[in-house]
């Protein structure tokens, strides 16, 4: 990816009205409230992250902003017009990019975007132009000319996101937009809507994933059972949970259940299993304790690689607040937002 990422986009102004507003809304598929009372205010200009783990409500949330399904009940507004009795007018300002490819894979990555350019009313040669710039932008010129199905997942989201700002929308609902990437393509990604904001763009990110949250919202919608169960920025989150906490990172993942065990004896609070398999944390209210749990850990002859202490992260807070971790949980006991539509339909 190039440094400065040009998308060509115009910076909107931050008015006084919100983004995004939604009051109450619900939406039921058979015996199953997806979404559940649900409230949301977004700022102009914001990246927005809302974080659930699967079934929480996310997807259905995203759809009824995006007109792409009517609430049963309550209201919502994106950028000032009511999203049943406006749906025209919010489909011609946003953008939604879901978790899966939407462009089609037959077609090289130029073919694509010149394809959507002429659809939406570009000349042939600006169409050509528009196309251009954004492979340059998305680092994917050297494979311009590859069809989409050869690309990699990490390319695949970037020529989607590309395709979703032909033409640059006010709004982009970027649905899980790195679920299943490796690391380079995350960082890749993310790099992208930190230019879409730069630019003016209003982002409303729905992630599974807390440090990407982190790295990227402004402010974080905490969702779980189509409910908004906490709001605020990453910082006020934190401070939620009440107390600091001692983070301790293994040399390796062995040993990380003996390292839970002796952790909960020493700070004398619940240890919580961090998404890195060699990671752990616990809350604290004293720092003394956190002495105790690294002597605890030295005299078993368990490696620490890395100790610090500090905030909750994010998993902590999502455990507290709803107790139980942010990682989806197994299919089997709880469906997508995508598998309750389908099992309604």
């Amino acid at each position: 990816m190039r440094e400065a990422i040009d998308l060509k986009g115009a910076r909107v102004s931050a008015g006084e009205s919100p983004a995004i507003e939604a009051s109450g809304l619900v939406k039921v598929f058979g015996e199953t409230r997806a979404v559940d009372g649900l409230d949301l205010s977004v700022r102009r200009g914001a990246v927005y992250g809302v974080l659930g783990p699967n079934g929480a409500g996310k997807t259905t949330t995203i759809r009824i902003l995006a007109t792409l399904l009517r609430p049963d009940a309550g209201s919502a507004r994106v950028l000032g017009h009511d999203v049943v009795a406006e749906a025209d007018a919010v489909r011609g300002l946003v953008s939604l990019t879901g978790q899966l490819a939407s462009v089609d894979e037959d077609l090289t990555g130029r073919e694509n975007l010149i394809l959507l350019a002429r659809l939406l009313g570009f000349t042939r040669a600006r169409a050509k132009g528009r196309a251009a710039e954004l492979l340059e932008a998305f680092g994917l010129a050297d494979a311009a000319g590859r069809q989409v199905k050869n690309y990699s997942g990490g390319m695949r989201r970037r020529i989607d996101i590309a395709a979703s700002i032909v033409v640059t929308p006010q709004l982009m609902f970027l649905d899980g937009p790195t679920t299943g990437l490796d690391p380079r393509s995350r960082n890749q990604v993310w790099e992208i809507i930190r230019a879409l904001a730069d630019q003016g763009t209003t982002v409303l990110l729905t992630t599974q994933y807390l440090d990407e949250a982190d790295q990227l919202a402004e402010r974080i919608a905490v969702v779980d059972h189509g409910r908004v169960i906490a709001e605020g920025t990453p910082g006020q989150l934190k401070a939620s949970v009440g107390s600091g906490a001692v983070h301790v990172r293994l040399m390796g993942p062995e040993r990380r259940e003996e390292a839970q065990r002796l952790l909960a004896g020493a700070p004398g609070a619940p240890v919580h299993l961090e998404a890195d398999p060699a990671a752990l944390s616990a809350r604290i209210t004293e720092p003394e304790r956190a002495a105790r749990a690294m002597a605890a850990l030295d005299q078993a002859g368990i490696a620490v690689a890395e100790f610090a202490l500090g905030q909750p992260s994010l998993d902590a807070v999502f455990l507290a607040l709803t107790g139980h971790p942010a990682e989806p949980e197994p299919a089997a006991e709880r469906e997508s937002d995508d598998e309750v539509e389908e099992r309604a339909a």
